[in-house]
């Protein structure tokens, strides 16, 4: 699809390995939002990794999306040429103020003096920094002192090139932030890559800067990186405190924690989506004063009739709906219905979503299913419209190691399905209730402990062998979200924040018209 490119917009959403390009999750929200705000011009930069990992648009763009650009950090087609430069020493001050910030982390928050600094130099000599970094002989002394003085266990091959890898996408953002279409507001969707390019836009233009945070960015990092083939012991990834992380692990959280602060210092407002996580937020350098909570929000409405299709004793039916993908842990689905199965021998276990991200991961979840003598007991679908699933299934569940406020969990409630999930994200606020309390709904499903089928089993059989405790589970879970998570009241709190920022802008701009 063609998108028309512009000279200017409202707002630029900032998204990262999201909209328009993958499907679920945040990225339905993001559809949400746009189709919000018809009155609003919108700009799409979307960050990637490699041009290889995304296929064709998995949306279509609404109209009042006006430009579209795709950046891919390990694609970069403007890369210096090698040439031997001995160093500007200017240059490698600033290198060693910026790594040493990093290096204190979440003790040591960067000051906005040293953002400035950084943000003049990406997006003033993008090129000319880069060169410098890769190519002269003041940074190859600066990163061997540093490898000796600090580094504990990788060779210093690994080191140099995990180095000269971090850094590329720094490089590539500021060219694209000197060159990306004027926006009067930017609003990112997570930290990370896409939250410092809206850092470098903000300190650019002064122009207001919004961050959404459905996850923590940097946590979901750490379970990436603890995931890599080179830890082997038996603990869980979820299990191990960072002091577990090797060295160049280490290297990454760290820069992961860099660009969250400084998105942190300079977005206005910091949205979560539940209070835990606004809290991690403010622990990771957010100002308390920023930050406020905003829960997604479903249309209701839409999902009402699926309830007259409901039958009146729970079908048999568990089904996952989610990317096949390890945070989402299938292989505990997979081995839940192993349980199930052998106390209802006509259950079936249902896998709805995307099997293209991680093929690897879908064999093993296949063999799994083989191994386990549950073919045909358990079954991948493919991505399905949730309405055609919702009337068939008895329990919606999810086996997540993270997750944040799932709208499939909302969704269900509105259709009359009961959830049973992991303790992740604000799944036990949607299933209970906020607060130690709840509120009064009662439990909407079940909670369970993370990567243990043997808790997930008993609580779905829980509720498939017990009507009245399903029955009751649907009612709590209609009037839950009914009453504390619609689309009406998600849109009109970004509605204020969008006419705040718009607000700001125009009052900048009159400003500056003036002097």
């Amino acid at each position: 699809m063609n998108v028309p490119s512009k000279t200017e917009v409202d707002i630029a959403l900032l998204l990262e390995g999201t909209y328009p390009y993958v499907s679920g999750g945040v990225s339905g929200w993001v559809q949400q939002l746009i189709h919000a705000f018809p009155e609003y011009r919108f700009a799409i930069a979307f960050i990637g990794g490699h041009p290889d990992h995304y296929g064709e648009m998995k949306y279509t763009i609404p109209k009042h999306v006006v430009h579209l650009e795709n950046h891919f950090v390990h694609a970069d087609p403007e890369k210096p040429a090698i040439r031997s430069l001995r160093g500007d020493p200017k240059f490698m001050e600033f290198i060693i103020d910026l790594h040493n910030g990093m290096r204190a982390g979440e003790l040591c928050p960067l000051g906005s003096g040293l953002i400035t600094k950084t943000l003049k130099l990406l997006t003033e000599q993008p090129h000319a920094a880069q060169e410098q970094f890769l190519y002269s002989q003041a940074a190859w002394a600066y990163l061997s002192d540093v490898y000796n003085k600090h580094c504990t266990d990788p060779s210093f091959v690994d080191f140099f090139w995990t180095v000269r890898q971090m850094h590329e996408p720094i490089w590539m953002l500021g060219r694209v932030a000197s060159k990306l279409i004027p926006a009067k507001v930017y609003h990112t969707i997570s930290t990370g890559y896409a939250g410092f390019l809206g850092t470098l836009l903000h300190y650019r233009t002064g122009h207001p800067l919004i961050l959404s945070e459905h996850g923590i960015y940097n946590k979901e990092r750490q379970i990436d990186l603890l995931q890599f083939n080179w830890l082997k012991d038996n603990r869980l990834s979820f299990e191990k405190g960072t002091e577990q992380f090797g060295y160049l692990q280490q290297l990454w959280i760290r820069f992961y924690g860099t660009l969250g602060r400084m998105c942190y210092e300079a977005a206005n407002p910091i949205v979560s989506l539940y209070d835990f996580n606004r809290q991690r937020q403010i622990q990771d350098g957010a100002d308390p004063s920023r930050t406020q909570i905003i829960p997604n929000g479903i249309p209701v409405e839409r999902f009402e009739p699926l309830r007259n299709r409901r039958p009146s004793v729970p079908p048999p039916v568990l089904c996952l709906i989610g990317r096949v993908v390890p945070i989402k842990d299938v292989k505990t689905f997979i081995r839940t219905m192993r349980t199930v199965v052998n106390r209802i021998p006509e259950a079936e276990g249902w896998i709805a979503g995307p099997e293209d991200e991680d093929q690897e991961y879908v064999q093993e979840c296949r063999k799994l299913i083989e191994n386990l003598g549950l073919t045909g007991r358990v079954k991948f679908l493919g991505f399905q419209k949730v309405e055609e699933l919702f009337p068939r299934m008895g329990l919606l569940v999810l086996s997540s190691i993270s997750e944040a406020l799932p709208l499939v969990i909302l969704e269900g409630f509105a259709a009359g399905v009961p959830a049973v999930s992991t303790d992740v994200g604000a799944c036990r606020e949607l299933i209970y209730g906020r607060g130690p309390e709840g509120d009064g709904l009662g439990p909407a499903g079940a909670v369970v402990p993370m990567a243990n089928p043997a808790a997930l089993a008993e609580a779905a059989l829980s509720l498939l062998e017990q009507p009245d405790q399903w029955q009751a589970a649907q009612e709590a879970g209609i009037r839950r979200v009914q009453s504390l998570y619609t689309q009406t009241d998600m849109i009109e709190a970004y509605r204020k924040i969008y006419t705040g920022a718009l607000e700001v802008w125009q009052e900048s701009a009159l400003s500056s018209a003036r002097s």
